[in-house]
């Protein structure tokens, strides 16, 4: 899908003089995404015009799935997109395809989903509290779910489970979520690349919209997915979302806007002017309470960027998300786009992404405390988001105070309380965090053939 907009020669009718002061090295850009709700930032920068403020003409085309875009990133034909957290970093350190990716903007906290199908709901039923009103209690652990798992092993049958690519949030919180709840989701070797070793659920991938398909085909029995392919199961009748990874993790990480290392090397004002349009639309979609909400849904409803229904999109967009069909509760926060420091890029959210990696074996060997921190600050570039964060204030489009200017890349730790298992996570300390998580690799730990050696 493309959105090209025309006229060059009308610039400068589009450039105040305040923007006008950076001269941009590349001002015909073409950007890549998912069809997900969290692209949103894309969308609203092109629609409200904040792109051509800055004297960028934009075009965004949908990408077929992660590793497509990816590779249109690291070949030029994508300037940047809209990426899953853990590709900039995965590609830089050499996990798959290998290349030097950037991020100066963080997209979003939050916003993704568990969904089970109806059949494995009703199983996993009677293992859920219930609340005074006989509704289900929310978070549900996976411990609801290990019976299930076990009882399909005693019949033979896998139990199968989508994400949408290795290095993905998706992958990484699905596993949390079960190894949580007592469940192995399985290891990765550097010989085996499936990730399936000595696993009791199998995860494979699916792209985010064949979700609902292939969930109803009974391919797999549930799936982790941003939205709105999670409400979709439940306006199609055909799955139930379990938890929202709000709940695993209030306020987590999600995506990234990325870019070659080259292209910010080589167009440095270029690089400022997106991140400044991209933070404007952040704020837009924060602003007032979410006031802005109902028509950015309608925006991300068009064929061109996610396609859904607006109804579907809104059930989550909007402050609301809906579990069983009527079981709808207030999630104000499970789409963030601004707020609580959403869009600066911290190097703690990039060392989780590596603890993950290094955990299930996707990082083979151990590596000391000093090697998360080098490869978070190769990666991730809060001095870029920074500077522009200061010309727009400068220009008087953002506030002072919405910004940690002080801040040295970390965040505070999340604590306990706000974690599924109950486990605080300090990024300055990556190691000292992986020996507390009860299930995965730690210290010289490695995979050697299907076993654990160290």
């Amino acid at each position: 899908m493309k959105k090209l907009l025309l006229g060059l020669a009308a610039t400068t009718a589009f450039v105040s003089p305040a923007l006008a002061e950076l001269e941009l090295e590349k001002d015909e850009l073409t950007f890549g995404f998912i069809k997900l709700t969290d692209m949103a930032p894309l969308a609203v920068a092109y629609e409200n015009g904040y792109f051509l403020d800055e004297g960028l003409f934009v075009t965004l085309e949908a990408q077929a799935n992660w590793k497509v875009l990816l590779d249109g990133v690291i070949d030029g034909q994508l300037d940047g997109a809209h990426m899953l957290a853990g590709q900039p970093l995965a590609a830089t350190i050499g996990y798959g395809t290998e290349a030097h990716i950037i991020t100066p903007f963080s997209m979003d906290l939050n916003g993704n989903g568990i969904t089970v199908s109806n059949e494995v709901w009703e199983e996993m039923k009677p293992n859920i509290p219930k609340m005074e009103d006989g509704r289900p209690q929310h978070p549900v652990s996976a411990e609801a779910l290990a019976p299930v798992v076990e009882k399909y092993k005693s019949e033979g049958k896998p139990f199968n489970m989508g994400m949408v690519f290795p290095v993905s949030t998706h992958n990484y919180e699905l596993r949390y979520w079960l190894a949580a709840g007592g469940l192995h989701p399985g290891y990765y070797s550097p010989d085996n690349v499936t990730g399936q070793i000595g696993a009791d659920v199998f995860l494979s991938v699916t792209p985010p919209p064949q979700m609902p398909a292939t969930l109803e085909a009974g391919t797999i029995y549930g799936y982790c997915v941003g939205e709105p392919w999670n409400q979709q199961a439940v306006f199609k009748g055909i799955g139930v979302p379990v938890i929202t990874d709000y709940e695993l993790w209030k306020n987590n990480p999600e995506k990234v806007f990325g870019l070659n290392a080259e292209f910010a090397e080589q167009y440095p004002n270029t690089t400022l002017a997106v991140t400044k349009a991209l933070i404007r639309a952040a704020i837009w979609l924060d602003e007032n309470d979410n006031a802005n909400r109902p028509e950015a849904v309608e925006i991300l409803s068009r064929a061109e960027y996610v396609g859904a229904d607006y109804d579907v999109i809104a059930n989550s967009m909007t402050g609301t998300f809906e579990y069983e069909k009527g079981d709808k509760r207030e999630v104000p926060d499970f789409n963030v786009f601004f707020r609580y420091n959403a869009t600066y890029p911290f190097y703690s959210d990039a060392v989780w992404y590596l603890t993950q990696m290094r955990r299930w074996g996707q990082i083979a060997e151990a590596k000391p405390d000093s090697w998360y921190d080098e490869v978070a600050k190769s990666v991730y570039k809060p001095e870029i988001y920074l500077e522009a964060a200061r010309l727009l204030v400068d220009e008087g489009l953002a506030n002072e105070a919405d910004f940690p200017w002080e801040s040295d890349g970390y965040k505070a730790p999340t604590p306990a309380e706000d974690i599924i298992d109950g486990i605080a996570y300090d990024g300055r300390t990556p190691n000292a965090y992986l020996e507390s998580l009860s299930i995965g690799l730690k210290g010289d730990q490695k995979i050697v053939g299907s076993d654990v050696q160290g």
